[in-house]
This record gives structure tokens, sequence and C-alpha cells, in this order.
């Protein structure tokens, strides 16, 4: 392979949730496809990175593309289903997600993989990007895209980007600071984590954690105050006991240095290095404190020491400077509403709240969540495909946390779930680039749309509605409806004609009755939007009242119309480590 060229329709560069996700769709669109990643694994953060608990587009309704196919797949391929943390309805062996993806990319002959290179060089001809080099091949592609974690093609390409904050007087953002101070200036970036994934042994057997370089006992301090032992190592449990450490509250988020992340590759392998210390003596503290039941986990990860991720977890990368920039109000909910202002060349949702890391400070964002199903999601929001392409650059997208988007912004849009709905969209707009011989910036949107909306195997929602569900005989009609008609969309996120089919209710139910466990109990209302059920048959082991959650929207909408202590048969799954009961099917 040395000094080898290639020739390909489409480059991706980066195996991360985006890069993969585009490379996927590109070639199952039918384009040549190369991609050439870092790491032995492929997608980013919700494996390599090892965030196998992902946040965000959690609700039926927002499960569709490849990440409604992939949440599918887990299903299928992991026994102990889903539900083991609180902080995810998902919880899944990372080992589980790669090998999944794995699987994707090598059943497609189109679709070349490479891995274990990281890119060297951008080549261009004028304005349009031609090429990338490694260190041992050249690969020249007509279009390419970048689907690193931090954004390096922008940065080997002089490819406008951003890097940090934006104050208040560049885009009007309410929660943007007025002047640089202190915080902007230790955290030009959201910090990120370096996971590890201990154990737990069941009993005082576990292997002594050692110190690492640098350890500060008192940096842990409180880190599960407010929360108890046993709820904080449940937060990202997993099966077989294994428990995924991402812990933002005196844990290991590290942010010590953040700008050598750009600086050179000597500056980020240090930066790496300490991340992973830092993680590792995190795990220290939670084993000195909490006893020898908990250690390191091994054989996670491909390579030593396994209970390391491959990579941090970076929550934010280099920005480009697209044609569109998705800002703070972009992503907030419209007055009086629930779902943010459409964007007409939409070609992603997402719904996370605005979450943003930033050790030992509390920043105060604009609120975009609201009370449903029993419990707290974010308001929905569409992604433009003008903030994947370039203001200047010809033959070049971007489909990572590296959109043109705002520092602010980019804490909604940043989650696993919407950065693979943005890969989707990618790799099938290179791929019609291909087709139609055109730049991506004279690619026609409402092409892109119908594809993606129609897409054989992974259709993917282009429009944010609570009662629109991926199944419904109507979905691509409503879909197609409000893209033709954006001044008819809901400020509720519920289409008045997008209800829910009695065909779809009785036939869903059916399936529930063979999945789902059965329940009879008591239902009790303790507020708008927030429910609880004691269980009277049969008797569990667990406690006996348990949190009424759903995400199911004809579902959210039977539990509002009960009553106060009604007698309830409820089909669904229990989850000990949030204590909720996820409702899938209610009959009085």
């Amino acid at each position: 392979m040395v000094n080898q060229i290639y020739t390909t329709d489409v480059l991706v560069v980066g195996g991360g949730v985006g890069g993969t996700a585009a490379a996927i769709q590109a070639a199952r669109r039918g384009a040549k496809t190369m991609l050439v990643s870092e790491f032995l694994w492929l997608g980013g953060m919700l494996t390599a990175a090892g965030v196998s608990v992902p946040d965000g587009n959690e609700l039926e309704a927002w499960q569709t593309g490849l990440w409604g196919a992939f949440l599918q797949e887990l299903q299928h391929r992991q026994p102990e289903g889903l539900d083991h943390s609180w902080v995810s309805f998902f919880s899944f062996d990372p080992r589980i997600g790669a090998k999944i993806f794995a699987d994707w990319v090598q059943e497609l002959p189109n679709l070349q993989w490479i891995h274990g290179r990281v890119p060297l060089e951008v080549l261009h001809q004028g304005n349009s990007v031609t090429g990338v080099r490694f260190a041992d091949f050249t690969v020249n592609a007509k279009i390419i895209l970048d689907g690193t974690e931090l954004g390096d093609l922008l940065a080997l390409g002089e490819i406008p980007y951003r890097w940090g904050w934006e104050l208040q007087s560049e885009w009007g953002e309410a929660s943007a600071p007025a002047n640089f101070n202190s915080l902007t200036s230790k955290y030009p970036v959201q910090a990120p984590t370096g996971v590890v994934i201990m154990q737990d042994f069941g009993a005082d057997v576990a292997p002594e954690i050692p110190v690492a370089p640098y350890y500060n006992p008192s940096l842990f301090a409180g880190a599960w105050d407010g929360y108890g032992a046993e709820t904080f190592m449940n937060y990202g449990r997993l099966p077989g006991g294994l428990l995924m450490m991402n812990w933002p509250i005196c844990g290991n988020d590290y942010s010590e240095g953040l700008q050598r992340l750009i600086e050179s590759e000597v500056s980020r392998s240090e930066f790496i290095q300490e991340c992973r210390w830092h993680s590792q003596n995190f795990a220290h503290f939670i084993q000195n404190h909490l006893g020898r039941r908990y250690g390191l986990a091994t054989g996670v990860f491909p390579c030593e020491p396994t209970a390391f991720a491959l990579h941090p977890y970076y929550r934010e990368s280099r920005r480009l400077v697209g044609l569109t920039t998705v800002r703070e109000q972009d992503i907030l909910p419209m007055t009086g509403g629930q779902v943010a202002s459409l964007h007409l060349d939409t070609i992603a949702i997402g719904n996370y709240a605005n979450d943003h890391h930033y050790p030992g400070y509390k920043f105060a964002l604009q609120p975009k969540s609201i009370r449903w199903g029993g419990r707290w999601t974010g308001t929905p929001f569409t992604i433009p495909y003008s903030c994947l392409v370039p203001e200047v650059i010809d033959n070049f997208l971007v489909c990572e946390k590296n959109i043109s988007v705002s520092h602010i912004a980019n804490g909604a849009t940043r989650l696993q779930p919407v950065v693979m709905g943005i890969g989707q969209a990618a790799g099938m707009a290179a791929a019609m680039c291909i087709e139609l011989n055109c730049q991506p910036r004279d690619l026609p949107v409402r092409a892109l749309q119908t594809a993606l909306l129609t897409d054989e195997r992974s259709p993917a929602s282009l429009i944010p509605l609570f009662n629109l569900l991926p199944d419904s005989p109507d979905w691509l009609q409503w879909q197609m409806y409000y893209l033709d008609n954006p001044e008819s969309y809901p400020i509720n996120g519920y289409s008045p004609y997008a209800a829910l089919t009695q065909y779809l209710h009785l036939n869903r139910k059916q399936v529930l009755l063979r999945t789902s466990n059965c329940f009879t109990g008591v239902f009790q209302r303790q507020d708008q939007q927030d429910y609880t059920f004691t269980i009277t048959a049969p008797q569990t082991p667990q406690k006996q009242t348990w949190q009424l959650v759903t995400l199911r929207s004809h579902v959210d909408q039977h539990l509002q119309t009960l009553s106060n202590q009604q007698l309830l048969k409820i089909w669904g799954r229990l989850n000990p480590a949030g204590n909720w009961l996820l409702v899938e099917y209610v009959e009085e």
C-alpha cells in the first residue's frame, strides 16, 4: 500500500458516528466509497469513545433512519435488553455496537474501509478539495467528507472554521456571554471525558486499581453527594455488570489545557494521556471509597488497557463556517410552543436539552425541555442541510460535530443520535452529487429530502411530530405535507391530521403482548406528566411502586386521561436503575 493512489467517488475520513453513517449511506445509495478511520472500531461516540448510553432522540417518533435501525439491531443482538442505566433508555455493550457498524460496512462491496490511518494533508485545486494524503497512500475523490472527531480536515485543508465561544453580539444568543471572561478562557470548548468501564463483581474481589500520575482525591470529593453510591454506580450500568463511567459532577470530565487538542499531534497526545490518567484516578477513588466490589472491566476495548475507551468523548470540535449557522434561537421552542422553528432545508432532527460541560462551573442556558411521557425530554429541532456545506470550498461536506453551529447551540447538536442523522444525510448528499454531477451547494435540497424519506432500508424523519410514528401508514404523506406547507407546522408538535390509526394501535398491541411483561396495579397521578404505579401482581423482588414513563405518543396521551387511584393492567419493562416502568401498552 506504500505510496499507493486510490480513486473513488466518495471519501469519508474519520470513523466517528457521523462518518460511519455517512459512508454506509453513500455506499447504500450506490456510490463507490472509501472510509478511512484512525481506530479499529467504527462508531465514535457510541463505541470507540465508550458512551454506549446515548442521549437524545429517544421518543418513538424520533427513532428513524440509521439511528432507528441501530436501536432495532441492538434489541436483536443484546438478549438482556437495553434497560439497564438511568441516564439513557438505551444501554448496550460497546462491543455489540462496534460489531453492528462493522457488519454494516463489510456487507457493502462498494465500500472500502481502511483503519489505523490519520489524514496528513488535504489536496486542492483552486477552491476545490480533490484528495487526502495519508502516511502511505493518497485518495483522490469527487466528494470528501470530514467525519473526524475534532474536524481535522478543516484545519489541514485551511477550510474556514470556528473554535471557541461567540459573544452575544455575534448572533444575539441569549445564553452567550457579553464579553470574554475567565470561563471562556479556561474552556474554549466543552470538556471531553475519558470514559472508563468498571465492573460490578458482586463481592469485594476486584483487583486493586493503581493510582495514575497527578492523583488528587480532592478533585473527586462529593462526586455522588445527593445521589447515593448505588444510584451513582447505576448511572451508566450496562449488561453483564459493566459500569460506564462518564460522570460530570466532580468526576472524569477533563479540561486542563483544552487548546492542546488542536495545537499539534504531540500536544493532543499529551492531553489524551492525561485524560485517561484522570479517569483511572477517578476509578481508583471510587474503589477506595466504595470497596473492591468495583474494579476495572477486562476485555472491553480492543487495546490495552481494555477498560479505557479508544479515545476521549469529545463534546465539541472545530466547527465549519457554513452557508448557514445553527444558533441557539434555532434550537429553542417557539413562543408558546413545544418545538423549534422549522428549517426549510431540514435533513435531520434532534431533541436533546442544551447541555454544556465546564467542570467547576454552573453555566446558565435558555431552557428547552418539556415534561412528556411522565418525564423530562428536550424540545425537538431540525438541522439544515446548508450547515453541512462550506461557504467557499467545493467538493466538501462535514458530517460530525463539526457542522456550522455556534458554541452555544453545539450543546444540543452534538449528541450521538442527531450526529448519526447528520452523517446519514451527508452520505446521501455526497452520493447524489455524484449521480447529478453537481457541487454540494447546488444539490436540490428537495431531492435530498425525498431520498432520505424514501430510503429503502432506513427512511429518516425530517419533520419532528410527536404523534407521527415511523411505522404509521401515513408517515411519509405527512412528512411531505409539512415540507410542502411549512407555514402549517404546528407549534405544539402535534399534527391535527396525523392521528394514530386504530389499526396501528391494535397491531402494536399484538406485538407488545409477546415482547413485554404484564403488570396489574394502581395508577397514581402525582402532578401533570408525573405518574407512579403500585404493582399488585405479579409480585416483584424490587420496590412495588415505580415511576411510569413512556416513549410512545398514544400511551402518553392515554396516561393523561387516567384517573388517580385507577386500577390498570400495563404491559412494559422495569428498569431498577431508574426505578421506572417503561409503558408500552395500557389496558383499563
